[in-house]
């Protein structure tokens, strides 16, 4: 299926901030279906991503947030390898939306290798107690799948680029991030973040989810 309308290209562009000619070469190799374009669109930029993530990145921003009411801030730093693309508007776009998930979605580290292992070892704790109170425990050779399964959906809540975007609940942060990546052609790398809290105990996870409204 050759014959694309400009509209389902616009609609596809409008939704993975992907380059014009890629948007139109997903929908002719999904043949017009836009669910199965955006997908090869994510699983390209994802390979794109892989390939750059060796080069190194050290221009980039530091961006802030501070949330209606003043209660909660943000403090973001996103690297990329160029001034150019730092300074470039789709880039900046992506630093305000990872500052508005972290205030939203309260993730307490960047990528998984960074939960502390205490954390993980609490989690699998309360996990493996669970499953001693079922009325049959499942065999040895599933138990470990089971607390595998938990854990990712842990690290799903308190890994930022786990943790489903709080715009579009279809992606995740790191298919925002890998889809940013094929579309300025540069590494990105969310490098570290602060999130504050009103009223917040010093050093510790916030007690409360604020109400934080997507722009």
């Amino acid at each position: 299926m050759s014959d694309i309308s400009p509209e389902l290209v616009k609609q596809l562009r409008e939704k993975t901030n992907a380059g014009m000619m890629d948007c139109k070469k997903a929908l002719v190799e999904a043949k017009g279906d836009l669910t199965a374009a955006e997908t090869i669109l994510r699983k390209k930029g994802a390979a794109s991503a892989s390939k750059k993530a060796g080069r190194e990145a050290k221009e980039g921003v530091i961006g802030s947030y501070i949330h209606v009411g003043d209660k909660v801030g943000v403090l973001v730093e996103i690297n990329c390898e160029t001034d150019f693309v730092a300074r470039n508007e789709s880039f900046r776009a992506l630093v305000k939306d990872v500052t508005l998930q972290i205030a939203a979605a309260m993730p307490l580290v960047v990528k998984r290798d960074e939960v502390p292992q205490n954390l993980i070892d609490v989690e699998r704790d309360v996990a493996t107690a669970t499953l001693k109170k079922g009325d049959k425990m499942p065999p040895p050779d599933k138990i470990e799948m089971i607390l595998k399964g938990k854990l990712d959906k842990y690290y799903s809540t308190v890994c930022l680029l786990e943790q489903t975007f709080v715009k579009d609940d279809k992606k995740t942060i790191n298919d925002l991030l890998n889809a940013k990546i094929a579309e300025l052609g540069e590494n990105i790398v969310i490098r570290r973040f602060t999130r504050f809290q009103v009223g917040e105990s010093l050093g510790s996870q916030p007690a409360a989810e604020p109400e934080v409204t997507p722009a």
